[in-house]
């Protein structure tokens, strides 16, 4: 019964801390809508069946199980998740990365602020999420383009802090974006 209450916790503050940082950033409506299947039975059962207050409980359920339900139900609903945008290709015919939208570029970004704030706590530094994002490089399988996006926020995070990446995002990456439909 414990780990009901301390998953909950976590999962919420945890998305109340990505809707701070998508109104941030000028995408408070996606912010509303972020990791709500999160609460899902599937997601939040497995959730509280292999909590730890230090890391997610995907990888405890990949360890007894070879695999996480909830993720890959997490990953196939939520398109701020790089793992959401694979397709299969007409040139190779097999799955390839495809081009994130910059809006959920912007949201995976800040899930991975929010999650390194969550997991790090009072050790976390503006330079925690571009470290992680670093640790994972050779095994992710991300369109090229949306992982340069990415890696260039999560640079000018460490550079230049939370303020001014934030500012940035709102006032020139979100405006361009628009008009271009593109970054």
């Amino acid at each position: 019964m414990l780990y009901i209450r301390k998953h909950f916790i976590t999962i919420t503050r945890h998305r109340h801390l990505v809707i701070r940082h998508c109104y941030k950033c000028g995408i408070l409506w996606q912010g509303l809508r972020h990791d709500l299947s999160k609460y899902s039975p599937v997601e939040f059962l497995e959730g509280i069946r292999y909590y730890r207050p230090d890391r997610s409980p995907n990888m405890g359920a990949r360890r007894a199980n070879g695999y996480s339900r909830a993720w890959m139900h997490h990953q196939g609903r939520n398109k701020h998740h790089f793992e959401y945008w694979n397709d299969y290709s007409v040139k190779t015919k097999r799955k390839e990365p495809v081009r994130m939208p910059v809006r959920y570029v912007v949201e995976m970004f800040c899930d991975r602020v929010a999650a390194s704030k969550i997991y790090f706590a009072e050790k976390y530094t503006d330079d925690k999420p571009l470290a992680y994002f670093d640790k994972g490089r050779g095994r992710r399988f991300m369109h090229p383009a949306t992982s340069e996006q990415l890696e260039i926020l999560l640079k000018m995070l460490k550079k230049k802090g939370e303020a001014q990446t934030f500012a940035y995002i709102r006032y020139k990456v979100k405006p361009y974006a628009k008009k271009n439909g593109t970054w």
